[in-house]
């Protein structure tokens, strides 16, 4: 009798081990889906930052700079 315990024990252990686990393809997933993230975040810097400088030049162009 303590051997079905100790069997069901194990396999209760081992079954929530292997699908608590994840799997290549959901790791693969997370990892594109993060770069893509990090793609759209910094060409809306890049946007923000060309778009600062743009607005620098037409001050200086149009003679409002502040400095």
């Amino acid at each position: 009798m303590k051997r079905i315990f100790l069997s069901l024990a194990v396999l209760a252990i081992v079954a929530t081990t292997y699908s608590c686990r994840e799997t290549t393809q959901e790791k693969t997933e997370d990892a594109v889906e993060a770069i893509g993230e990090d793609i759209e975040n910094a060409a809306e810097e890049t946007g923000d930052a060309i778009q600062e400088g743009a607005d620098e030049l037409n001050d200086e162009i149009q003679g409002n700079d502040d400095m």
